[in-house]
């Protein structure tokens, strides 16, 4: 089983970048994950709707070019879509594909970096949320949650560890949570399981040559259930070509859909 996770940054421009192209060629995946369409679902690019066999399902925001997450797979699927918190459901941030003995979820955090009203949406977010991750365990079947968490968890996971730790995505409660979530409800970091090598970012600043220096996040994350987890035999961040400001994480299981 392969998954691919991307924050996009805008689904329009990623296309505009050759995104469709890449789903295209890419060897044989069974769930791709997309986080911030930025766009209706009628605006998305038609070579979007459906990439080889996999259907895309979409779930956007009731504001136009914001948020949203998308889902495509070629694996019959029942698709949920929101957590039954309507903050939340109305920028169209959870978006869940459930295969039976598996589900595969694509989530965007909100982020907190355009001031204190999005910090305090993004604490209401880390406080509401772990109800539903405690719900999801007791399904009693595996689960892997893709998605831009816009939190990087500890020193090793962003170059500037020092001069971030009073902003937004560094901040000593959102890495406590995230700490909870791994050790207190039993989710696997499997990137991180499987990579502890330092300087593994996922996204970089537009501002000051970052890309170019390595000057980046971890920011994007795919979190699993113990069994799953453990399945986990490679993980790649894709560099050869630019989408968005984020890189696609791709992570390949030993497991069947």
């Amino acid at each position: 089983m392969r998954i691919v996770t991307l924050n996009a940054n805008g689904v329009r421009s990623a296309h505009s970048k050759g995104l469709a192209d890449w789903m295209k060629k890419l060897r044989s995946w069974d769930v791709f994950c997309l986080q911030e369409l930025k766009a209706n679902v009628d605006d998305i690019p038609e070579e979007l709707r459906k990439v080889k066999k996999a259907t895309g399902h979409f779930y956007a925001a009731e504001k136009k070019g914001y948020a949203g997450t998308g889902l495509w797979t070629p694996h019959t699927a029942k698709i949920t879509r929101g957590i039954g918190v309507e903050e939340f459901d109305r920028e169209g941030r959870y978006l869940e594909a459930d295969f039976g003995s598996v589900a595969v979820i694509s989530l965007y955090l909100p982020s907190g970096a355009a001031g204190p009203e999005r910090q305090a949406s993004k604490d209401r977010f880390l406080s509401a949320f772990p109800n539903h991750l405690k719900a999801l365990r007791k399904r009693g079947k595996e689960v892997v949650i893709c998605g831009d968490f816009n939190i990087a968890h500890k020193e090793i996971d962003l170059k500037n560890w020092r001069s971030n730790q009073k902003n937004s995505g560094f901040l000593p409660h959102e890495r406590a949570w995230l700490t909870h979530v791994f050790d207190e409800i039993g989710f696997v970091d499997v990137h991180r399981a499987l990579d502890p090598r330092p300087e593994q970012y996922t996204w970089w600043s537009n501002r000051g040559n970052a890309y170019a220096n390595n000057v980046g996040w971890r920011l994007d994350y795919q979190i699993a259930t113990p069994g799953i987890a453990a399945t986990a035999k490679k993980a790649t961040i894709y560099l050869e070509e630019k989408f968005s400001d984020h890189a696609p994480l791709i992570i390949d299981y030993e497991f069947d859909v």
